[in-house]
């Protein structure tokens, strides 16, 4: 946003510098050669005066130093006009939106009480005919605020927390799906834990089920937004496909390996362990997404 603003900054003293200048009274539709000259040097162009003007406005101080010159994408900014920063919180605006499948019902809203319960209303099945089902789980975390999560609650101090997935089950029941069907859903590109980097060293640790659930608990590592290190993470996964559905509802809770050895664990698996997903009660309302997506 500073580096926009900055560069914003430039291009308007040229303009206006120009839009007064006896040349530009003489001819308003021409800007003279030497002007660009002086602007932007003998073999410059819009786009390298753009970039040098980042580059001085953060070395002005303007812009923070955390935004470096390599990181100002000058083909983004002038093609949207905004900058997108680097890694970090700021930097969660020039990024897309992790692809979690949950599609919210038209009328309802992700919630939490008091006592921790998270209910969400999701949608299931084709677009001509999606079938309502009700997720629930029990967490110590606030839900997370913003346009980056669906169905997510989590610490933004330690990274300790759960979020709601669904995967096509593709005619499978759950006993079926092989353990490479949950890894490959959940570090896929543009998973929730491909954020800032493909994840790696993923190994599934234990694969258990009891009645119509499946856990896994999960060891990977992922990039750390704040110092671009691979860090340890252990996640445990609920998954179910609920009645009539053709679709995995996973609930999926994790936490930094140091964290899950110093008492992270027990509210992981607290959380992943009271998550239920079941159809919703019938009612006259018309079942319809929230947005586009039915």
């Amino acid at each position: 946003m500073f580096a926009a603003c900055a560069i914003y900054l430039a291009l308007a003293l040229f303009e206006g510098s120009q839009a007064f200048s006896p040349s530009s009274l003489a001819q308003p539709s021409h800007v003279s050669s030497s002007s660009m000259t002086v602007l932007y040097g003998h073999h410059g162009n819009r786009r390298d005066f753009i970039s040098k003007a980042a580059i001085a406005a953060i070395g002005s101080g303007i812009v923070p130093q955390s935004a470096r010159a390599a990181d100002v994408d000058t083909e983004d900014f002038l093609r949207s006009g905004m900058v997108s920063m680097p890694m970090g919180v700021s930097g969660q605006a020039g990024k897309a939106k992790p692809r979690t499948g949950v599609v919210l019902r038209e009328g309802s809203d992700v919630s939490r009480d008091r006592s921790g319960a998270v209910l969400a209303e999701i949608l299931l099945g084709k677009s001509s005919d999606p079938v309502p089902v009700l997720a629930t789980f029990s967490s110590p975390w606030p839900l997370a605020k913003g346009g980056l999560f669906d169905v997510e609650c989590r610490d933004a101090s330690t990274g300790d927390g759960a979020f709601l997935t669904v995967v096509p089950a593709k005619g499978k029941s759950i006993t079926d799906l092989g353990k490479s069907f949950f890894t490959e859903s959940l570090f896929s590109s543009t998973g929730r834990f491909s954020f800032y980097g493909a994840p790696t060293d993923i190994k599934v640790k234990k694969s258990d089920i009891d009645g119509s659930y499946r856990f896994l608990e999960i060891g990977f590592s992922n990039l750390s937004q704040s110092t671009n290190a691979e860090i340890p993470r252990t996640a445990l996964v609920a998954a179910t496909i609920p009645e009539g559905t053709d679709n995995v509802v996973m609930l999926v809770g994790s936490a930094t390996s140091n964290r899950w050895k110093r008492g992270a664990e027990k509210s992981v698996r607290d959380t992943v362990g009271s998550f239920k997903a079941t159809l919703a009660p019938t009612s006259g309302m018309k079942v319809r997404a929230k947005g586009s997506e039915y």
